[in-house]
């Protein structure tokens, strides 16, 4: 029973073992306020980096949202699917691992943070938490620009922590935006009011739909607004013509104050409070140790302003929500087996006997998993439960056969020693 300390004290935790699906995905996040041309550039460039690696079969890349209203992904977010070759066809001695790693040395660009997942897990990862990396940080208050701050302060304090691929703190108050003042006063003086000025940035910048189109069963809207050349900068958006009512010509900057202003992007809420995330990306490292040391570190590091709050979610919040479980089940499950032994021998020293031999299944199976180099997991949870009524079942048995053959009416020495050497 002793010898079970080391691996115990060895040993690191995760939610379930990986899966290595075949293909992986490659889901980079650059900063706000990137061009469309140029993340259409980094994408190309991008995949033709990762195609030139000899396991790689083909490279579909995607960035921003798909034509659907169930994607919310901003322009930030760049969506690769990488599909490999089959393993017949590898390298020597090339691996899952090696090879992430050496396409994560391959792919870098400045404001990019890369991270290298499995694609139907991170999927389904980020339907439940919205974490797309196996560990994330949801920072909640009351201010985005706060909450930005105390995220990028995260990512400073999580980037030395041994384990870390990458860190990436979202900019959640990182969008370019045009602020447009309209002075009363200007606007009275030419004889327009609030609502003249506003119809008309609207039509100018947004467009207006006139008619639509119809082409068999499919109708399309015709939209006219100002053309592109007319409306690309801001010096030219202080140029718009408007009418006055006398039919005099005047600039919208005229009337208006224009100017640049920063901005959220995208506004996250959970239980009502906006929500700036931190996406975490490990490697060569169990998760239940990275975040014992992380939130260990930033314990020390960070201080959070009354009314802000963190929360440590993606596969570490399955993780948690799945051993308050397991404290639950295994004490229920073994009282369960100590109430069906009872029932059936009616002797609580019998009970206890088999009871006994449960421990000693157990350090099997730890040293099993130190040898293997396995961590354990909720996967490893369950089967200990399993393996608990394995032996249970076998000490049931043992336990029959020997009672029957010590109750036997006819038992002398030698039905005795019979007993002892087939119990």
């Amino acid at each position: 029973m002793a010898s079970a300390y080391y691996p115990i004290h060895n040993m690191g935790s995760e939610f379930i073992p990986p899966l290595d699906e075949g293909d992986l995905m490659y889901m980079p996040t650059t900063y706000p306020g990137i061009s469309i041309g140029k993340a259409r550039e980094i994408l190309q460039q991008t995949d033709k980096l990762i195609k030139t690696i000899p396991e790689v079969k083909t490279v579909w890349g995607k960035i921003g949202r798909a034509e659907t209203a169930t994607d919310p992904a901003p322009l930030t977010m760049i969506e690769t699917i990488i599909q490999l070759k089959p393993r017949d066809e590898w390298r020597p001695g090339v691996t899952t691992a090696s090879l992430r790693h050496e396409l994560d040395q391959l792919v870098q660009f400045p404001g990019l943070t890369n991270a290298w997942v499995m694609p139907i897990k991170t999927r389904i990862d980020m339907l439940a938490t919205g974490i797309k990396t196996p560990i994330g940080v949801k920072i909640a208050g009351p201010d985005l620009k706060q909450i930005e701050k105390i995220g990028q302060q995260l990512e400073t304090i999580l980037k030395p922590v041994p384990g870390t691929a990458s860190v990436y703190a979202e900019r959640v108050a990182g969008g370019r935006y045009i602020t447009m003042d309209i002075d009363r006063q200007k606007s009275a003086r030419y004889g327009l009011n609030i609502q003249d000025i506003q119809q008309v940035i609207t039509t100018a910048i947004g467009g207006m739909n006139v008619s639509e189109t119809i082409e068999g069963l499919e109708r399309y809207p015709i939209n006219v607004r100002y053309p592109q050349s007319y409306r690309d900068s801001l010096e030219k958006l202080k140029s718009l013509p408007l009418v006055t009512p006398s039919g005099a010509r005047i600039a919208l900057a005229d009337v208006a104050t224009l100017r640049f202003e920063d901005g959220p992007p995208m506004i996250k809420t959970e239980n009502a409070r906006p929500n700036g995330w931190v996406f975490v990306d490990i490697d060569g490292r169990d998760l239940g140790s990275y975040v014992h040391e992380a939130q260990q570190k930033v314990a020390q590091e960070l201080v959070l302003p009354a009314g802000y709050s963190l929360s440590w979610s993606g596969q570490y919040e399955y993780m948690e929500r799945a051993k308050a479980r397991l404290t639950t089940v295994v004490p229920a499950t073994i009282a369960i087996i100590m109430m069906l032994l009872y029932m059936s021998f009616r002797r609580a020293g019998e009970v206890l006997l088999i009871m006994g031999t449960l421990p000693l299944a157990m350090v099997g199976g730890l040293w099993l998993m130190e040898i293997l180099g396995y961590n354990f997991s909720i996967a490893v949870g369950v089967g200990f439960i399993a393996l608990a009524g394995v032996a249970v079942e076998i000490g049931v048995i043992m336990l029959v056969y020997l009672n029957q053959a010590w109750n036997k009416p006819d038992r002398t020495s030698k039905t005795g020693a019979t007993s002892v050497n087939h119990g």
